[in-house]
């Protein structure tokens, strides 16, 4: 990260001079009004805002707490250790992590050279962005809808293991830019670049960790992971042997926990990733239409027609046009 954004994120705040001076007991005045610690989203956020970007407090253990609103977690430096429903994990630095209002979360001091950035995210944030995660199932999506729906049946948290991952390092230090910047359309900047950083993380599957320790999870996670990496010419049989499973039981089970067959789960990657590719390539429909597997260019014209009301050419045209 930029030495002068890691110099400013250093700086003591005047929290922190209260809890260095003596004063350890926390202020939960600062965070919540109820007598259970839930943090509330009226403190954290100003007032008609939907995300906010915070600088973690250090120096002082945080009991465990709720909250009612996603928060995320970005180490810039350092590392610092949770436990989340009484499961310990290591946030390191360049990794993120997203809590569900739900999960019960302490955290252990950070040291001064820990640094953190915290993310404040209003679920009705992405009331309308499912698009940006993927039509599939998969664990980012599940999370999120959760949090919308206040359910409880997927993971409490999402751990992305991302350091190495580039993209997503420049859209964390952008966001973390904007801390120290006033700037007039500053919030408008912060929630595109939150939409960009779940778009890229969708792409990063495999970097991820979630807190169901379920089988049907697992497996699940395993089938998605397959398909994003062999969406062009992954087949059923290869992934139930790689598995260890009957074909056939597989296929059942896989129709039984997402609502879809593996033939869909394969297509709705592949046309995301056509998507992908007209918007952010000059290929010709007929080299995308080959590069996620579709021989038949007249086939894939149907199916992107189908999935999208446009076709592919209509697509590009239509969404750069509204770019501009």
């Amino acid at each position: 990260m930029n030495p002068k954004l890691v110099r400013q994120l250093s700086e003591i705040t005047e929290e922190e001079k209260e809890i260095l001076s003596g004063k350890r007991e926390a202020d939960y005045s600062r965070y919540t009004e109820r007598a259970r610690i839930v943090v509330d989203r009226k403190k954290m956020l100003d007032a008609g805002k939907l995300v906010q970007l915070r600088i973690q407090p250090r120096f002082k253990h945080l009991p465990r707490h709720w909250r009612n609103y996603i928060n995320g977690v970005y180490m810039c430096q350092g590392e610092t250790i949770h436990l989340i429903d009484e499961r310990k994990l290591i946030l390191k630095e360049g990794e993120l992590l997203f809590l569900h209002p739900d999960a019960a979360h302490e955290m252990h001091p950070a040291g001064e050279s820990d640094l953190a950035v915290h993310f404040i995210i209003l679920p009705e944030f992405f009331s309308t962005a499912f698009r940006m995660v993927g039509e599939k199932e998969n664990l980012i999506r599940n999370f999120l809808r959760d949090c919308l729906c206040e359910d409880h049946g997927y993971d409490h948290y999402l751990h992305f293991q991302v350091a190495d991952v580039l993209p997503i390092q420049n859209l964390m230090e952008n966001l973390v830019w904007t801390l120290f910047h006033a700037l007039p359309n500053k919030q408008a900047m912060n929630q595109n670049m939150v939409r960009l950083l779940f778009i890229q993380l969708a792409n990063y599957t495999d970097r991820l960790e979630g807190s169901s320790q379920s089988f049907e999870q697992n497996l699940i996670l395993h089938v998605l992971r397959y398909i994003d990496g062999n969406y062009r010419d992954g087949q059923l049989g290869e992934l139930s042997a790689l598995l260890g499973f009957d074909v056939y039981w597989l296929s059942r089970t896989i129709k039984k926990l997402t609502g879809q067959n593996y033939k869909d789960l394969l297509q709705i990657k592949r046309l995301n990733q056509a998507e992908y590719l007209l918007m952010n390539t000059r290929l010709a429909v007929a080299e995308i239409s080959g590069a996620v597997g579709y021989d038949n260019t007249s086939y894939f014209h149907r199916i992107f027609r189908e999935y999208y009301k446009m076709s592919p050419k209509e697509y590009r045209r239509a969404n750069k046009d509204t770019s501009k």
